[in-house]
């Protein structure tokens, strides 16, 4: 709640101050397994996408007013799109979703840096088909046992 003073009373007197309670706007809070779970949604209803983090990012084949959210997304560009919104914006929280689960697919990449990281999940999902990559998202989502620690 946020408190807001207010001074109350006729013209050419003293006001009483009174404090007001403000409700806030709710942020919803998303944890990295929710993050998970949504991208493996993003892609079973967009696709899957192999390349950069979504098809076709510089509107050469499609239509500008074609939004990029709506189209087929890479595992790391769905991660981003359900942390942010936009599949090739970048957050801290999709950041934290990409490196678990990095961490939990074949042992982890050699490098722990953001860049091997990210590497390591698409080098994974560019043998995959949309309902592989998806069953994947929510092994490691849904599975304390598959999740790296």
């Amino acid at each position: 709640m946020n408190h807001k003073p207010t001074v109350t009373g006729l013209p050419g007197q003293s006001g009483i101050t009174h404090h007001i309670k403000v409700p806030l706007p709710v942020r919803p809070t998303l944890s990295v397994e929710s993050v998970l779970l949504l991208a493996a949604s993003a892609i079973s209803v967009r696709g899957l996408h192999h390349g950069d983090y979504v098809a076709d990012p510089f509107n050469w084949q499609t239509e500008q007013s074609f939004p990029t959210a709506l189209r087929p997304m890479s595992v790391v560009g769905a991660i981003r799109y359900a942390a942010t919104g936009d599949p090739q914006r970048s957050s801290q929280l999709a950041d934290m979703a990409m490196n678990v689960l990095a961490l939990s697919l074949d042992g982890g990449p050699v490098w722990t840096d953001l860049l091997s990281l990210e590497r390591h999940v698409e080098d994974w999902s560019d043998g995959l088909t949309a309902v592989e990559a998806v069953a994947g998202l929510e092994r490691v989502a849904t599975s304390p046992v598959e999740r790296a620690a």
